[in-house]
């Protein structure tokens, strides 16, 4: 059966939910180094990045985003691995066109912040759009169904890659996403929902926020852009309990060390399963069209947001029943004389 398209589905009021978070899973795994970030794990371990592919489409991810964020030439570049750029993408693109194929899902093509872009230096600019395009075209020639452009701190920035997915991009559908910082507005000056709202007048298919801002620094910036653009707007934070006084996962302080807790010690602030559910459902509530977790997401927390749509991907198999629980348990087969004796020891120690 044919799949049906990414507008397809937007235009249908659908609601598309995309699981991002490769970067953080595999350094969390020990297939890819903090500092740099580079997605060497394409070429040392392609069958783990396509097992992770399997998994979030398993907990109900609806796109299998190829692994090519910060495979671009500069990030290559800075490892010494720059004539290992083609093959890297390459390479993430065929895993992705062909888990997305067997699944029945889509595929996305990815590019991102270049970490050149300087708006007031011409050669830096010229380099930008050099590393957008490339990308941009092998995505075109190995399938993408669409291209998310993420993690811009500058509107420029963004500006400049949705310019080339017009340009170069055939026709793809566009999802342009900007990284929302500790102030409420770019680095180079443009508060969030004007940004997006730029960002749809001048063709964006889809436009949002991802990564930075956990849940609940990021919705109240998802509620002024959904009142400030009237197409089709996206929500992927990174699932990690930030605060007004933290607001970004680089705020975070650990308050063992009072060290940054990024990138290291963020396990130490992830959202549980209940404050991930509590997002899916804010985003419900807002009218967000795509919708999903960047950098800390895991396999769990797509199957709670899809949950909070009303689907029971395959994951839901394996959902909680604790009613199921030896101790715990409802049911009467269970032995009450586990039962009784932890509420016995639970009621003597709430009385202490």
């Amino acid at each position: 059966m044919p799949v049906k398209g990414f507008m397809e589905r937007i235009k249908s009021d659908e609601v598309v939910l995309v699981a991002e978070g490769y970067l953080f899973e595999f350094e969390r795994r020990g297939y890819l180094k903090a500092g740099s970030f580079v997605p060497e794990v394409v070429l040392d371990f392609p069958n783990r990045v396509r097992e992770l592919h399997e998994e979030f489409v398993h907990a109900g991810s609806d796109v299998v985003q190829a692994f090519t964020y910060y495979g671009h030439r500069e990030k290559m570049r800075l490892i010494g691995k720059e004539h290992l750029l083609e093959k890297l993408n390459i390479n993430a693109l065929k895993i992705a066109r062909e888990v997305a194929d067997e699944t029945g899902t889509l595929m996305a093509g990815n590019i991102c912040n270049t970490t050149l872009y300087q708006k007031d230096d011409p050669k830096l600019l010229e380099e930008t759009k050099s590393i957008f395009k490339e990308q941009i075209e092998w995505a075109v020639e190995y399938g993408a169904d669409l291209i998310i452009a993420e993690t811009f701190l500058d509107y420029g920035e963004a500006e400049v890659a949705l310019d080339c997915i017009k340009q170069y991009g055939k026709g793809i559908p566009s999802v342009i996403n900007i990284a929302p910082s500790a102030i409420d507005t770019t680095c180079d000056g443009v508060p969030f929902d004007v940004a997006c709202k730029r960002l749809e007048d001048r063709g964006a298919d889809v436009v949002g926020l991802n990564c930075s801002r956990g849940p609940a620094t990021m919705i109240p910036l998802m509620r002024k852009i959904r009142e400030m653009c009237k197409g089709p707007i996206c929500a992927l934070p990174v699932p990690y309990r930030t605060t007004p006084e933290q607001p970004m996962m680089q705020s975070l302080v650990d308050p063992d060390t009072n060290l940054m807790a990024f990138p290291e010690n963020l396990p130490a602030f992830q959202c549980s399963r209940y404050q991930v559910r509590e997002f899916a459902q804010q985003c419900k509530e807002i009218g967000i069209e795509v919708v999903g977790l960047c950098c800390g997401n895991a396999s769990h927390y797509m199957r709670e947001v899809a949950e909070v749509y009303g689907r029971k991907p395959p994951a839901s198999k394996y959902s909680t029943d604790m009613s199921l629980h030896y101790m715990y348990g409802s049911k009467p087969h269970f032995s009450k004389y586990y039962t009784q004796n932890y509420k016995t020891y639970y009621k003597s120690k709430t009385e202490d």
